[in-house]
């Protein structure tokens, strides 16, 4: 079981690297974006955590709901500041939690999560977009949980809803290249 999850870690540490280097590539290649999602596997660790199910504090979720027409009118640089924008605000409240449980069960999985949020803000950050710079902004009004189940469920729509609709848009890259 050590072994498969140490295989798994390596195996996403490269698609990582590679995402990190040429993020064009993240974008052009649908396998390594599926082995970046690690939300199933983190339920999965922390499953058994009995420490790990509710918070102490609040945490803010992502803006998740995905408006078509309104993504339509957006340049991609303000598409690019939406999703970055919900990621901090994601990795801001995982961080608190972190500080706050005692080491256990549920650390090294939260240690890995707020990794893996830190990966998705590095490619898109590195990601080069045509036309002016946009701030980072949330397209919503941030709610908040105690609860570690719906943090994950909006990070996985936020990753395999907005953050792949991105992609899927800017595949016309890949052909390109």
């Amino acid at each position: 079981m050590a072994l498969s999850r140490l295989l798994l870690l390596c195996m996403v540490a490269s698609e990582v690297w590679d995402a990190e280097t040429k993020p064009v590539d993240f974008v052009c290649n649908n396998g390594a974006r599926r082995a970046l999602n690690i939300v199933a596997e983190t339920e999965s660790a922390l499953s058994e955590c009995n420490d790990a199910k509710t918070f102490s504090t609040l945490v803010q979720l992502p803006c998740t709901e995905l408006h078509i027409e309104s993504w339509k009118n957006k340049s991609h640089q303000g598409i690019r500041g939406d999703i970055v924008a919900s990621l901090r605000l994601l990795i801001e409240g995982v961080k608190v939690v972190r500080a706050q449980i005692q080491p256990g069960c549920a650390s090294l999985p939260l240690q890995r999560l707020e990794h893996n949020i830190n990966n998705y803000l590095l490619i898109l950050t590195h990601l080069q977009l045509s036309g002016p710079a946009v701030s980072p902004g949330l397209s919503c009004v941030p709610q908040s949980t105690l609860s570690l189940n719906t943090v994950l469920l909006k990070y996985n729509q936020l990753i395999s809803g907005k953050l792949e609709w991105f992609m899927v848009d800017l595949e016309e890259r890949c052909t390109s290249q």
